[in-house]
């Protein structure tokens, strides 16, 4: 059997069997061909078939962009225009931020009586649930530290350590 009106009808008709089909669709021979299927051993896999493959620039980026980016106004550091002497200690800080210095201080003094209120109670778990009073040398309890626990320093209050 053979079908007339197109260049592709003989071999569709051919690749067929020989038998008309319902509908004759116009193809590339290779698709109405059966596909041999593919054995393990025909196609050895690679190791780039587990690669997901991302976009690659196409050209290098030049010194002069690069450095573009890089010192592009945004991305520089801001100058800071709140900077202050701290009147304690007499070094560089940021207004309304304790300096560094000074806080270091702090952070001692507050270990020290920790460390007197562990000695004082007998370990960290044992303390009462009062409030805590430090009185340092020369200073004397006020009636409304009557019923806190004191803390007892010998030695000067510090500048920066108010009493209330």
């Amino acid at each position: 059997m053979i079908f007339s009106g197109g260049s592709g009808d003989h071999s569709v008709a051919t690749a067929l069997g020989g038998v008309a089909p319902a509908l004759a669709v116009e193809a590339p021979v290779s698709l109405l061909e059966p596909m041999a299927e593919k054995t393990e051993s025909d196609e050895t896999p690679s190791f780039l078939d587990g690669i997901f493959w991302m976009a690659a620039p196409k050209s290098r980026r030049t010194i002069e962009v690069n450095r573009c980016r890089r010192r592009n106004p945004n991305k520089l550091e801001k100058l800071k225009g709140n900077i202050d002497v701290c009147p304690q200690c007499g070094s560089l800080k940021q207004k309304h931020i304790l300096c560094g210095y000074c806080y270091e201080k702090v952070k001692q003094e507050t270990a020290a009586i920790r460390k007197e209120i562990t000695i004082m109670e007998g370990g960290p778990h044992r303390s009462p649930t009062v409030e805590s009073v430090v009185l340092y040398e020369g200073e004397k309890p006020r009636l409304k530290d009557e019923g806190k626990r004191i803390i007892e320093r010998n030695r000067k209050r510090p500048s920066w350590f108010t009493l209330d």
